[in-house]
């Protein structure tokens, strides 16, 4: 249906890698996205991310609730399109005695493969906390027909 894949590193669930039960890079993966620590290590810091499409382009809306567009980093390379964010936070309160600082660190990270789109022409707006990007299509080069000369 769509022509815009999103990569992801790692599968998720109990899976069996080339047919060994006892990979130990499936034991540890598993291990850290079961629902035993789900807030810790799931994809609950992934962005969410809806696709929709029509004759002419691609729209992708990335949910990103909070982010300023200054912590947003869009960028296109060898047909992928990568969608980051980097967000550094910290609050400092100071009273007669004591000082209390926090600070918070995160960051987010989707990647699409983009081979069917005129990257040159991708257009973003973030708006309310929703990145819009609008990636046209390439238009499809069907075969020319031509006329052989018997000689």
């Amino acid at each position: 249906m769509f022509g815009l894949v999103p990569f992801e590193r790692k599968g998720r669930g109990l899976q069996r890698r080339n047919g060994d039960y006892f990979d130990i890079d499936s034991i540890f993966e598993n291990f850290f996205n079961d629902a035993v620590l789900p807030s810790f290590f799931s994809k609950s810091n992934q962005m969410r991310v809806d696709i929709s499409e029509n004759d002419k382009e691609y729209i992708l809306e990335a949910e990103l609730p909070g982010v300023k567009k200054e912590e947003i980093n869009l960028e296109v390379h060898d047909d992928r399109l990568t969608i980051s964010v980097n967000r550094d936070e910290s609050n400092e309160e100071r009273k007669d005695n004591y000082l209390r600082r926090e600070r918070r660190t995160s960051s987010m990270v989707r990647s699409f493969s983009i081979e069917n789109v005129v990257s040159d022409k991708i257009t973003a707006k973030h708006e309310n906390g929703i990145l819009t990007l609008v990636l046209p299509k390439k238009e499809e080069t069907k075969p020319k027909g031509r006329k052989i000369d018997i000689s």
